[in-house]
């Protein structure tokens, strides 16, 4: 088990997490065909090249689902509960094919469960920066997560 028992985390941890991932052009591909998102600007060149951007966007819930993905062996994985919730996504910049993603995590919060004594809630914000040190995607995640005892 990789993750943390709820009574492991403090206000303020940090972690910079170690897998990385380079955006492939099949990753958007298939995510976007996958979730019926035909945004031309996902899948078409032609369209992409005529935007401000120049070339295809990367699928905005792909860049979210990465960002969460990547942190889950650090954060969650063996312990959790649920995940609760998401709040504050936000996009600041594009992602594009060939970006190569990390992912940080800070604890913002901690609360015992009041339902659940053998649980607590974690609040995570979560950042995917890109390979130029921009924040492309963030968030808050609530995760009900079991303590160690």
């Amino acid at each position: 088990m990789a993750g943390r028992w709820f009574d492991q985390w403090r206000v303020g941890d940090r972690i910079v997490h170690d897998i990385r991932r380079t955006v492939t052009e099949t990753d958007n591909l298939l995510f976007s065909t996958m979730t019926h998102n035909p945004q031309p600007l996902h899948l078409d060149a032609e369209t992409a090249k005529a935007s401000e951007f120049g070339r295809i966007l990367v699928n905005g819930t792909f860049s979210f689902a990465l960002m969460i993905g990547l942190s889950v062996g650090d954060t969650t994985l063996g312990v959790l509960i649920a995940n609760l919730g998401y709040d504050k996504v936000k996009m600041p910049k594009p992602v594009f094919i060939g970006d190569t993603m990390r992912a940080e995590t800070e604890v913002l919060a901690l609360k015992e469960s009041r339902s659940r004594p053998e649980a607590g809630v974690v609040t995570f914000a979560h950042r995917l920066i890109n390979q130029r040190d921009e924040i492309v995607c963030q968030c808050e995640r609530a995760a009900l997560i079991r303590k160690s005892s």
